[in-house]
């Protein structure tokens, strides 16, 4: 259920994040059973890390908090619409419920704009801007197949 100081506390965190320098304006809190049980702000620039987005930084916390490769049972609050990076974690991640505040089309008025990215998603392999080619598709198929028939596997 949303909870507007969880919301406030990631617009705080952003707001902190742009004062210090850090990173962009994004900021993500995670919450659980009405605590927040991690957090995490934009730190692209500072940590010279293309993955260190707030929703990715906060998930990596909580699992790390939890235990756990899956946030059953949690709520994200994010300043922004996640990009198609953290949309595909959060997925993974399997949360509850994902509340955002901006829109990616406000993030895309200030300068971040993944628009180009969801296009990629959809062109074929050999027309994306970096080109995309499959090698050793055979060799690789072998793993794959090695763990379709492992017993003791954990499922994600």
């Amino acid at each position: 259920m949303f909870q507007s100081t969880f919301m406030q506390k990631a617009i705080d965190l952003s707001r902190q994040n742009v004062k210090d320098g850090k990173g962009g304006p994004f900021a993500t809190v995670i919450s659980r059973d009405g605590a927040v049980i991690a957090s995490g702000t934009n730190s692209v620039t500072s940590a010279n890390d293309p993955t260190a987005h707030a929703e990715i930084i906060a998930i990596r916390e909580a699992c790390r908090v939890l235990n756990s490769f899956q946030l059953a049972g949690c709520e994200i609050y994010t300043t922004c619409e996640p990009c198609p990076m953290c949309l595909g974690a959060i997925y993974w991640a399997r949360p509850d419920k994902v509340y955002f505040a901006n829109t990616r089309d406000d993030a895309a008025r200030i300068g971040f704009d993944d628009l180009f990215i969801y296009e990629e998603l959809g062109r074929p392999l050999d027309s994306r801007r970096i080109p995309m080619v499959q090698k050793m598709h055979d060799d690789a198929l072998t793993v794959f197949r090695e763990w379709e028939m492992k017993l003791d596997k954990v499922k994600y």
